[in-house]
């Protein structure tokens, strides 16, 4: 079992930035892919950055690249989404998720999930 704890999300301007933690808890951290995924109104979820177990290998969405910078602190168990330059269609409901088997970037591949931290960018 893998528990999930998102926060940091809140209230930007465009052009602003926030910082979105997820604290993990429950298996050796390092093990394990982890992954962001954001999901607005009506739309479905989709894929936006992950990070292998090691934190050497990183992808992210085509609509974030540049923007946004996925990491994690073995130390603290936590991996950390810099989102810079927001935009307000990156408004959404953000998860974190755990990949036990490698980086998932399709949301039906990751194992577990946290309850989702709310980022709203205003124009």
């Amino acid at each position: 079992q893998v528990q999930l704890v998102e926060s940091g999300g809140g209230l930007a301007q465009a052009g602003g930035s926030l910082r979105l933690s997820c604290a993990a808890s429950g298996r050796t951290f390092s093990s394990y892919g982890m992954g962001w995924f954001r999901q607005a109104p009506t739309k479905e979820r989709e894929f936006v950055s992950a990070i292998s177990g090691t934190g050497r290998i990183t992808y992210y969405a085509d609509s974030v690249k540049g923007r946004f910078t996925i990491s994690r602190d073995s130390a603290k168990n936590t991996v950390y989404l810099q989102m810079n330059s927001l935009k307000p269609e990156d408004t959404a409901v953000y998860y974190c998720a755990a990949d036990l088997l490698g980086v998932g970037t399709d949301p039906n591949d990751l194992d577990y999930w946290g309850k989702g931290t709310l980022v709203t960018v205003s124009s």
